[in-house]
């Protein structure tokens, strides 16, 4: 269901994109379709479903990361990404949908017992839960008429869950690996951190040295 619901979310996101978030949307999707031929043509190694499911994972962490490090990006002086933000996060949620999609059906058969049990059992299951159920909200108001819905500021508010979301996403995957030191897990959890440390200087720097507001034209500045 899940992943019906991201591949409509994401035809009416196509449909109404202009020809930049068009492009985005389907070269992201691209890991997605290559991952599920390999699955398709057995390719995909002695676990295939594992593979399958670690794979689209992980992509929606990528796409996570990415979204978060556009505007901190920005601030430090790098290119203007903002207005491709929505759409890279929204790639990442349509990766955690198929993720989901994967570990409900072909791991647990939609066996509710199994899932909650797993849920109740499972740190890192407990962990990728709470990621997944922060992002459907901010999936679901990512669009122009629940901001004006919203109002600006209490959207924004909102969307800044996205730091819990993908913090949460980076420690499930160290969780489900079960080790800080290997190298992938170690490198997506200094990302993550990294990027939350950036985050929090500058919103100090912003309260503690607020840049002065410019003399209007024609004072005399004494």
């Amino acid at each position: 269901m899940a992943a019906r619901q991201a591949s409509t979310g994401l035809a009416r996101v196509l449909a109404g994109a202009d020809p930049v978030r068009r492009a985005i949307y389907i070269v992201g999707m691209v890991p997605a379709v290559w991952t599920f031929y390999l699955g398709l043509t057995d390719q995909l190694g002695a676990d295939p479903q594992n593979t399958l499911e670690r794979t689209l994972g992980l992509w929606a962490l990528r796409f996570l990361i990415v979204a978060l490090a556009i505007t901190p990006l920005r601030r430090l002086g790098g290119p203007s990404l903002i207005r491709y933000r929505r759409a890279i996060g929204l790639i990442g949620f349509y990766y955690a949908c198929l993720h989901l999609t994967v570990y409900l059906v072909l791991d647990k058969g939609l066996d509710l017992a199994a899932i909650w049990a797993d849920i109740v059992k499972r740190p890192y299951i407990t962990v990728g839960m709470l990621a997944f159920t922060i992002l459907v909200p901010l999936a679901v108001t990512s669009n122009n008429a629940m901001i004006r819905r919203l109002g600006s500021r209490a959207w924004q508010r909102l969307h800044k869950l996205v730091y819990v979301a993908t913090a949460a996403a980076a420690i499930h995957f160290v969780m489900l690996v079960k080790s800080w030191w290997t190298p992938e897990p170690a490198i997506y959890a200094t990302l993550v951190t990294a990027l939350l440390l950036v985050r929090v200087w500058l919103y100090a720097r912003k309260r503690l040295w607020p840049k002065p507001r410019p003399v209007p034209t024609g004072a005399s500045g004494v």
